[in-house]
């Protein structure tokens, strides 16, 4: 007797548990373990959002299911920030869907908008879920591979004819995870362009829009003429605002597929607790605020301090223009699983091997920027004493 389905065979292992529990054998051991793992922000929320959440939680009138997509007033306030840092207009009625964490919209996006047998063109390497999602309503994958010759781009001409014609769900990923690469304005053009030549639904995710270096804000596709016709775009509080444990997120753009997938969640879930929609409103309407350029800037020294140690251990880095990771390629003729376990192994670091992404990490190895500078520095002396 079985109780396990054939779907589930078809999952890789969630790469991000089985690191998991490689770092918390080697803690228990007492080894002081450099976690450069998940990307989990190690500051706090800030107290802006906090103290909202505290006035919002001691009201009765937030203890109550919060159904369908989000209280208006949040939808609402995803539409002001949209307004304010795109420049673009949304229907909070109908163009924002709020969602239990974007992992949540993700992996039942799917679900809503494929038929079994229908492809996702998915780029590789990228977020497991994109994938996984599109097991679980059983479709299949097209791999686009991103390689550093092509700027982190996925190829959209090399997609073969019979491909683009069993496709409905076209994946990206700017700033991508997990390479830091920005997507240009041309890219978008072209996305949107393929997007409506061959009648595909593009599902952007940009959890790191606001987590850049420099001057060179990201883009939202929604920017480009046409997009909402074809495109929607989620949108997650966790990493810009450090609430990664209060799941809550958004999704614009397209009406349709955004009704198709409350329509799933719908069936599936009872809403998000009203009182962290509430924090996350004063969260989004202070995304410009001086606590999240400060994020901004701690990011930043820390990408330098761990991208200049890596340089001078010999590892050809290139320097990430967003999101809170460092794509570091490994020196020649190592892979990147046996990186990882020598890393855990000889130096107690903790990173994910690239292969874990899919086939085409191989070579790399991601650092989550998660880590103070002082362990960034501690961890760049461990790793300069390997010899690889």
């Amino acid at each position: 007797m079985s109780f396990r389905s054939d779907r589930l065979s078809q999952l890789p292992a969630y790469l991000f548990a089985e690191i998991d529990r490689r770092k918390r054998d080697a803690i228990a051991a007492g080894r002081d373990v450099i976690d450069f793992g998940v990307g989990d922000p190690d500051q706090p929320t800030p107290a802006f959002i906090v103290d909202r959440m505290a006035e919002a939680i001691r009201d009765p009138a937030n203890h109550v299911y919060s159904f369908g997509t989000g209280m208006l007033a949040f939808r609402e306030a995803a539409a002001r920030y949209f307004d304010k840092r795109f420049d673009v207009r949304l229907d909070p009625a109908t163009e924002v869907v709020g969602l239990l964490g974007s992992k949540e919209g993700i992996g039942h996006l799917p679900v809503g908008v494929l038929n079994p047998g229908q492809l996702a063109l998915v780029p590789e390497p990228g977020y497991p879920v994109y994938v996984n999602g599109t097991i679980f309503a059983g479709g299949s994958c097209h791999t686009m591979p991103l390689t550093e010759e092509n700027g982190w781009l996925p190829d959209l001409k090399a997609v073969p004819t019979e491909i683009r014609q069993r496709a409905k769900i076209l994946w990206l990923n700017y700033p991508n995870n997990p390479t830091g690469a920005i997507a240009p304005r041309s890219f978008l053009e072209e996305v949107v362009a393929f997007a409506r030549e061959n009648d595909i639904l593009v599902a952007q995710d940009a959890p790191y829009c606001d987590l850049y270096f420099g001057e060179d804000r990201p883009l939202s596709i929604l920017q480009i003429p046409g997009a909402k016709d074809v495109a929607i775009e989620f949108h997650s509080l966790s990493k810009t605002f450090n609430m990664t444990g209060w799941r809550i997120a958004f999704a614009v753009g397209n009406r349709e597929a955004l009704a198709s997938l409350a329509r799933v969640k719908s069936n599936l879930d009872s809403g998000i607790f009203q009182a962290i929609q509430v924090a996350a409103m004063a969260a989004l309407d202070g995304f410009d605020r001086p606590e999240i350029r400060d994020l901004r800037a701690m990011y930043t020294r820390r990408r330098d301090v761990l991208v200049a140690g890596l340089r001078e251990a010999g590892w050809p880095v290139t320097t990430p223009r967003a999101t809170i990771y460092v794509w570091a390629k490994l020196p020649p003729g190592v892979d990147s699983q046996s990186a990882a376990r020598r890393l855990l192994d000889e130096a107690d670091i903790v990173v994910i091997p690239g292969a874990g992404l899919g086939v085409t990490g191989e070579g790399f190895v991601r650092f989550s920027l998660v880590r103070s500078e002082e362990r960034i520095r501690e961890a760049v002396k461990r790793i300069s004493g390997i010899q690889w």
